[in-house]
């Protein structure tokens, strides 16, 4: 493969003042910045040496579980017709990113023979009841493989899917069924379910310690899934190692992931507190919903790294062209300058499709004739592209060779890199979440759980809501 062929590339023009009027970011803006982008550069070194920032080393300290996940695979997908992740957040984001980056985007409709033989993949990410019992209406218990993943083993979600299942593989199979119908994905020797795989048995990947769910996908958590997909997944750690090159040089302005957050965090001291990618390829749809909750997770905070109150961060929102043509891009057209939109393209689709020459006595029509769609796709890209230039309204541009997973890879290093260099210049914590331990520990107390008894007091002290308040 030419690597250099398979290079991301990202745009921000149509960032600039110089090219898009006042709206934009200036060259003295970064000259204003200079000391703030040296030390934000420095702490990112800083950090990855002495291990606060463990997941960069995962596209190079992998090589063995590599081996272990792919011969885990060989080993059963034979017998494997459904492989079913249990999971939410991370655990469940990347690897439909992923599955619906470089698979069939019909993958569980096609045969097996279709699929070379590996199965097909659902992912169970909530708790809603009907989620859980519509699965056993498309699925053979028998042969169905189901991958639980939970760092703590204290996630409701995922627990609670889990003990509804194993239950029902033993009544339905046997005891001796479940190690063979449930591989874990956990901590190494912490947490609630490292003691229930090594008792039962079950065959179980770890999560590093030093990798949070957000960053975990090119862990087991997503590499497992993928593998059983038939996904390469050595090649998509080699595309996140390239990117790792790449983000190692240590100018801002050469360096796309470092250059990405420093241009959102301009935008937000600018009041643009909304990052809206736009993805002008169905299979990077999803990679937009996995990007959504590491830029919402990692950079929306209440208190800085000295203890102010600043409750930063910026909204992430994901659309789809063209789809979102018609649904969305009058508001960012026309909109509040509150916005910064990445479109995400492709150079080569992997497939082509030519619209017949027909209708030619149409001019609504006829013009349309001869053109492919992959030219359609590509011209209503940079279409809005100009309307959004047009208007004022900052945008930039990461164009992807072709989606494989070599480039799939570039993709989601980038992002968590340049997750990690916006925390920086904003002085946060990119790495913690404590506003979602707040309702993780208020739905512990309301369900009883041991140790919780201050916060279920805490809860039944809050004020009694209004009836007339409700209509």
């Amino acid at each position: 493969m030419n690597k250099e062929a398979m290079k991301l590339r990202l745009d921000f023009n149509n960032m600039m003042a110089n090219l898009i009027g006042e709206k934009g970011i200036s060259e003295e803006d970064f000259a204003i910045l200079e000391g703030k982008i040296e030390a934000a550069e420095k702490a990112m070194v800083e950090k990855r040496a002495n291990g606060g920032m463990d997941w960069r080393d995962l596209p190079y300290n992998q090589d063995e579980i590599v081996e272990d996940i792919v011969d885990y695979v060989e080993a059963n997908k034979d017998w494997v017709e459904s492989f079913v992740v249990l999971g939410i957040g991370g655990s469940a984001l990347g690897p439909i990113a992923v599955q619906q980056a470089i698979n069939h985007p019909h993958w569980n409709e096609l045969s097996k023979e279709k699929r070379k033989g590996y199965p097909k993949l659902y992912v169970v990410d909530n708790v809603d009841p009907e989620k859980l019992v519509a699965l056993f209406d498309v699925i053979d218990l028998e042969t169905s493989l189901f991958n639980v993943i939970s760092k703590s083993g204290g996630t409701s979600e995922t627990m609670s899917q889990f003990m509804i299942i194993k239950e029902k593989i033993e009544n339905e199979l046997g005891k001796d069924a479940v190690k063979k119908h449930i591989v874990a994905t956990t901590d190494a020797s912490k947490g609630t379910l490292r003691p229930i795989a090594d008792e039962e048995g079950l065959k179980s990947y770890i999560i590093p310690a030093g990798v949070g769910g957000r960053f975990s996908e090119l862990t087991p958590v997503g590499l497992l899934p993928a593998a059983m997909c038939g996904i390469d997944i050595k090649t998509l750690l080699e595309g996140a190692a390239y990117m790792d090159e790449i983000c190692k040089i240590d100018n801002t302005f050469k360096n796309p992931a470092h250059m990405y957050g420093l241009l959102q965090y301009i935008s937000m001291q600018q009041g643009k507190n909304i990052s809206i990618v736009m993805a002008y390829a169905d299979g990077l749809k999803f990679i937009a919903d996995w990007y959504a909750q590491l830029w919402a997770e990692s950079l929306g905070k209440k208190y800085d790294l000295d203890g102010n109150v600043v409750n930063v961060g910026q909204t992430p929102v994901k659309a789809l062209g063209a789809t979102d043509q018609h649904s969305q891009v009058q508001l960012y057209a026309e909109g509040p300058h509150d916005k910064v939109v990445l479109f995400m393209g492709v150079d080569k689709y992997r497939s082509e499709i030519t619209i017949p020459e027909i209708y030619g006595d149409v001019p609504n029509l006829g013009f349309l004739g001869g053109a492919t769609h992959n030219k359609l796709i590509h011209t209503e890209q940079m279409a809005t592209e100009y309307a959004l230039f047009k208007a004022e309204q900052t945008n930039m541009t990461l164009t992807v060779p072709e989606i494989n997973e070599f480039t799939v890879g570039q993709i989601l290093y980038l992002f968590e890199v340049a997750t990690g260099f916006a925390g920086e210049l904003m002085n946060i914590n990119a790495f913690d979440q404590p506003g979602v331990e707040e309702g993780k520990n208020a739905t512990y107390a309301m369900f009883g759980r041991p140790g919780y008894e201050e916060k279920k007091k805490e809860l039944d002290a809050r004020p009694e809501k209004k009836d007339k308040y409700i209509i």
